[in-house]
């Protein structure tokens, strides 16, 4: 896998070709003929090899699914637009994977056995639009995932039911993205940072997550209500899991009032009382224990001089 990075950029040029065969002397025109012919067949063979084992690759497309592979493929066509790898056991994708491929614009990486990606995959992926990584393993999405990608208008993170942590900054810089799909994860909070940069989002799916609609979700929840005129959301599907006086209702109905208690503000009045009653608390408490400890004395005094009577 080392040379993944750079046997897709090294391939031999026209000129380097001609220039590496031996002229002995003037060329005569049968030996120029046998020589084109050799550069063709040259040049014929390294593209005709370029498309990898059990993958097929036709007009920019290489479709390597469903051919349960456990890594991806080397030497990829330099002109790859759409690339599918989908329905395999790609556990893995090396770092620079994509380094080469300039005019990638559809990565198909669904129903894989993929944990996470390497920093910087998606360094050179500037044409990148679309882009699938549903039903895998992921278990994060660290920030700046998707850096100089800014390209993409698809992303599909959903059925990866590990996936309990989105970081706030992990879309940063993706101003063109329109579709983000987080549903059917493990995600029980969503910053609001990481979705209020996606000044083109459309739509948005989040149900299946086991939310925890507490106080911390609030200001996610406000902005989603603000926008939700202009984001299609998965409104029916997005349920609060937790705290138990919200478990089982829907994310979107959730109110301010719901959240009035997060905002609950102490006057000095209020802290005047409770001091008052802290003290009155603890002036019954002693007098009951020094009660208590007269009548323990009594009794003790009472047994005593029952015993010495009755001898």
């Amino acid at each position: 896998m080392g040379s993944l990075q750079h046997c897709c950029c090294q391939l031999p040029k026209m000129g380097d070709t001609w220039a590496q065969l031996p002229w002995p002397g003037p060329p005569h025109p049968a030996l120029l003929l046998v020589f084109f012919l050799l550069a063709a067949g040259v040049i014929h063979s390294d593209a005709g090899t370029s498309c990898p084992v059990l993958c097929t690759c036709h007009n920019q497309v290489v479709d390597c699914s469903s051919q349960r592979l456990f890594s991806v493929p080397p030497d990829l066509p330099m002109d790859t637009r759409n690339l599918s790898l989908a329905h395999n056991r790609i556990a893995a994708v090396p770092p620079g994977y994509l380094t080469c491929y300039m005019e990638l614009r559809v990565l198909d990486l669904r129903n894989n056995s993929l944990v996470e990606l390497p920093q910087g995959l998606f360094l050179h992926a500037k044409r990148l639009a679309h882009l699938d990584l549903s039903y895998n393993n992921l278990s994060h999405v660290p920030a700046d995932m998707f850096r100089e990608a800014h390209g993409l208008v698809h992303i599909d993170l959903s059925h990866n039911p590990w996936l309990r942590r989105v970081h706030p900054q992990a879309f940063q810089g993706l101003v063109h993205l329109r579709d983000l799909d987080l549903s059917y994860g493990g995600l029980a909070f969503l910053s609001l940072e990481a979705l209020e940069g996606l000044p083109g989002l459309v739509t948005l799916q989040i149900g299946g997550n086991p939310w925890v609609c507490g106080c911390t979700m609030e200001p996610l929840l406000k902005w989603l209500r603000n926008r939700i005129q202009r984001c299609t959301a998965d409104s029916q599907l997005a349920e609060c899991r937790g705290p138990p006086e919200v478990e089982g209702a829907p994310l979107f109905s959730l109110t301010e009032e719901s959240f009035k208690a997060c905002h609950l503000t102490l006057t000095l009045d209020d802290y005047l009382f409770i001091a008052f009653v802290g003290f009155v608390v603890s002036i019954a408490s002693v007098a009951t224990n020094f009660l208590l400890g007269i009548t323990a004395n009594c009794c003790h005094r009472w047994s005593k001089a029952s015993e010495e009577e009755e001898i």
